[in-house]
């Protein structure tokens, strides 16, 4: 369809070449030689963009873009003016222009502010979708060869950047090609896990970075200066993503990477080993006054601090540690109006279970279930809620103390399609992404089993008990009442499991700006 302008100068006959150049191009020009000449013509017609001389006598440009995003808030509007002093630009940048050009102007430079402006969104869904083509055959030459922990961070980071970048087009064929090819990518992953997971936890020498990892790796490495660790419950790669253009006001990112979260990827295993700095069985052999295990009664994350002090003792380090758990908006309120204390520390842990939250009422509420449809409305209604949230005002006092940040998180979640049926006794675990108990019955080929827990360093919760971890994006169900169950939990969030978006999370370092 035909774009129409709006050309507004006192001296516009002098620019009729540049109005039949624009017409040669196809674009429909009209003029006004004055700011009330252009009110009235918006009021009457409508236009895709306006070029506005900033000097003109009676109401100058100024005035008549003030006048005209009144009115039409949503037109833009481009400057020319022959003044380059800074007020001038602020004022006119503070009004939201679109852009500015300093006269003397070129039919050259006026096209490519219109294809810039007007064309912005099809020139880059065309550049993008040309690139995505380009990489194609190259991810899946990758997906097919990686054999290395490394490797899989560094296509898993590649894969997520194009599905943000996706996000900004509307083609939805190569959107859906994306998608197929991040499910190969974990059909690929859940068989490399499957195949070393065991080894990387009986040699810790050849293994990526790990949940009891991170506190002492990257964290207590840093106690040069006050820092604030941020554990935000079940925050996937590209929610981080998504958040971190916000941070970047305050924080400057030092190193952003990837670490493997340990099985299962659920809070109750992943933190608690976080905290502790040791593997589940090991945490319940050592402390087993701060352990449950599936089946016990009661919280299962209740001694995260005891967990980290232990830590701390036993690596005899010299920190004075503060944790605090944020479960609602009136308790992240109350920690705003407190951070003062938080200066009495040198480690100040806080985790954040808002994103855990969300995913669960995806599975208990339809209005979630609509808001969070998609990964990429996922991403969205996460992106929202950081804006306007507690953490984000944390961040941004944490940055005026000038403390050093660490953000990551315990684990991922995996939006869930495939059903696939499990039986169990009484005492088996209810997650749908692993399962642990006895005389475990399931499809061989939907999950990694694992006869023998301690083989990676997991707790019994009785005499031959066993865990299986679902892959991709399976999740498990019961036969009594299947349909139903089935009907219930698909298309949620669900974690536990093996998949790079469960698996393969932030760790990220901050200074601040």
């Amino acid at each position: 369809m035909q774009k129409r302008i709006l050309w507004v100068d006192d001296e516009i006959a002098l620019l009729k070449p540049h109005i039949i150049f624009l017409n040669t191009k196809g674009y429909d020009v009209q003029t006004a030689q004055s700011g009330i000449e252009a009110l009235e013509s918006i009021q009457n017609t409508s236009f895709d963009i306006i070029f506005l001389d900033e000097q003109m006598p009676g109401i100058d440009g100024l005035e008549t873009l003030s006048r005209i995003k009144a009115v039409k808030p949503n037109i833009p509007v481009v400057m020319i003016t022959k003044s380059e002093e800074e007020n001038i630009m602020e004022d006119a940048i503070g009004q939201q222009i679109a852009d500015y050009i300093i006269k003397p102007v070129n039919p050259n430079q006026i096209l490519l502010t219109l294809k810039k402006i007007l064309n912005q969104k099809e020139l880059v869904s065309e550049k993008t979708n040309l690139s995505y083509q380009q990489e194609f055959q190259r991810i899946a030459m990758d997906i097919s060869m990686i054999n290395s922990h490394e490797e899989w961070i560094a296509l898993f980071k590649k894969l997520v950047k194009w599905e943000l970048k996706m996000d900004n087009i509307k083609d939805a064929q190569m959107s859906d090609i994306l998608q197929s090819q991040l499910q190969e990518a974990n059909r690929a992953f859940f068989k490399f896990v499957k195949k070393n997971y065991e080894d990387w936890i009986q040699n810790r020498e050849e293994a990526p970075v790990l949940s009891p990892d991170i506190l002492k790796e990257f964290v207590f490495t840093k106690q040069d200066k006050k820092v604030l660790l941020l554990v935000i419950d079940n925050l996937r790669y590209d929610q981080w993503l998504s958040i971190a253009p916000m941070i970047n006001d305050f924080y400057r990112v030092d190193r952003e990477q990837l670490y493997y979260a340990i099985l299962p990827t659920a809070t109750q295993y992943a933190r608690n080993s976080i905290f502790g700095g040791m593997m589940p069985s090991d945490l319940k052999k050592h402390y087993p006054q701060w352990w449950k295990d599936d089946t016990d009664e009661g919280g299962k994350n209740l001694h995260e601090h005891d967990f980290l002090k232990a830590q701390i003792k036993r690596l005899q380090l010299p920190i004075k540690s503060n944790y605090i758990k944020i479960l609602n908006y009136q308790f992240g309120q109350k920690i705003i109006n407190q951070f003062g204390k938080l200066n009495n520390y040198d480690l100040n842990v806080i985790v954040y279970n808002f994103v855990d939250m969300l995913s669960h009422a995806k599975t208990d509420m339809d209005i979630v279930k609509e808001l969070a449809s998609t990964d990429k409305a996922y991403r969205s209604l996460t992106k929202s809620w950081f804006a306007n949230s507690p953490l984000f005002e944390i961040i941004k006092l944490a940055a005026k103390q000038k403390m050093k940040l660490i953000i990551t998180t315990d684990h991922g979640t995996i939006n869930v399609k495939k059903p696939t049926k499990v039986i169990g006794q009484k005492e088996a675990s209810l997650n749908l992404r692993y399962k642990t108990g006895r005389s475990l019955s399931y499809e061989a080929k939907d999950v990694y089993a694992v006869d023998i827990p301690e083989n990676i360093k997991l707790p019994s919760i009785s005499i031959n008990s066993s865990y299986i971890f679902a892959k991709e994006d399976y999740f498990f169900v019961y036969p009594n009442n299947y349909n139903y169950y089935v009907d219930y939990f698909m298309n949620t969030y669900q974690h536990g499991g093996i998949s790079l978006p469960e698996m393969l999370i932030p760790l990220v370092e901050l200074s601040p700006k």
